[in-house]
């Protein structure tokens, strides 16, 4: 049966109008492009924006609190990361210790301030 299907195929359509179109279609496909072609630009975008929403900011962010952190004096008012509000009265590279209230002195370490309320000299930070 598999045989009488394919010989009434080849009979409906000549042989010569076959291979011209054969070769014709030979001649005008083009070759396939590479997928990694089409995707190394999305993949590029996506590290460049990753890199300006995500990592650029943090590294922004972690700068400020460092030079934040260089800049504490004595005298200067402020804030812990568990909220406790102080007085710097001595400093080390490790260690700040803080004022709470009268005769009442609690060491921290450094990265424990999260921010500066006011300076010594009298100007409030932003």
């Amino acid at each position: 049966m598999w045989r009488f299907l394919f010989a009434q195929t080849q009979e409906a359509v000549p042989s010569e109008v076959a291979s011209t179109a054969q070769s014709a279609a030979e001649q005008t496909s083009a070759p396939t492009p590479s997928p990694w072609g089409s995707m190394l630009p999305m993949i590029l975008a996506f590290i460049a924006i990753m890199y300006f929403l995500m990592i650029r900011p943090q590294q922004k962010r972690e700068k400020e609190r460092r030079e934040m952190l260089n800049s504490l004096a004595k005298g200067d008012k402020v804030v812990t990361t568990g909220g406790m509000y102080g007085t710097v009265v001595d400093l080390s590279e490790e260690k700040v210790t803080l004022r709470v209230d009268d005769k009442v002195e609690i060491d921290f370490i450094r990265g424990a301030v999260a921010q500066i309320v006011s300076k010594a000299n009298g100007e409030k930070k932003k």
